[in-house]
């Protein structure tokens, strides 16, 4: 019998085919679920989406770049959280602002570390002229959410304002363990209806107008 000789297979990292930013941006964000932001880094990014950890240089500029691309996605997410938790059958324009607002926590819950980078320094910064615009993606959300209920002659932007202050500092508080254990089943979520009954006082104020 002859015996061939033993050919040691050749150990290549997996080898990525397709939207390799995209891949980069997905592994970012299982990593931040994962870790937090300190878990965060370009070499664990590629490493995780397996490639060279040269990689991610060709597609962000430095790792403040790979933050900025996941906190765009992460907005996008964030958007869409909103909408799913806002019924358009919803019988009134205060019922659809009271969804978007769930929607806003829901997404915390779900989506704690992404939550937290999103609304981070950095990634505001890089948004701040699309948010004065009112054009990022997930403000517009709330823009448009709020817009029925603005009283005749008052500034939109007040409005739009008190809202967000009261759900961002809901959700901050809630996260904080303020209301007791996060429950990742959203179904004990503290006194959000009671809170959220303040935005009442909007529909009250259009109904006299």
């Amino acid at each position: 019998m002859i015996l061939k000789p033993m050919t040691k297979e050749p150990n290549h990292k997996p080898h990525h085919h397709g939207d390799l930013r995209t891949a980069l941006i997905q592994a970012g964000i299982s990593l931040l679920s994962e870790g937090g932001k300190e878990s965060l880094t370009l070499r664990k990014c590629a490493a995780r989406a397996g490639v060279s950890h040269a990689a991610p240089a060709h597609h962000f500029d430095g790792l403040a770049g790979l933050r900025a691309a996941i906190a765009k996605e992460g907005f996008r997410l964030f958007r869409l959280s909103m909408l799913a938790a806002c019924d358009d059958n919803n019988p009134s324009d205060l019922d659809r602002l009271k969804g978007i607002c769930s929607g806003y926590l829901n997404f915390a819950i779900e989506n704690p570390a992404l939550f937290d980078l999103i609304f981070s320094a950095a990634p505001m910064a890089g948004f701040e002229a699309d948010l004065e615009q009112g054009t990022t993606f997930a403000y517009k959300v709330l823009r448009d959410a709020c817009a029925p209920v603005v009283p005749e002659g008052q500034d939109p932007m007040v409005v739009e304002t008190q809202v967000w202050s009261l759900i961002h500092g809901y959700t901050n508080l809630y996260m904080a363990g303020r209301f007791g254990p996060v429950d990742p089943t959203q179904q004990a979520r503290g006194p959000f209806d009671a809170v959220m009954a303040l935005l009442d006082t909007f529909d009250a104020t259009t109904s006299k107008t």
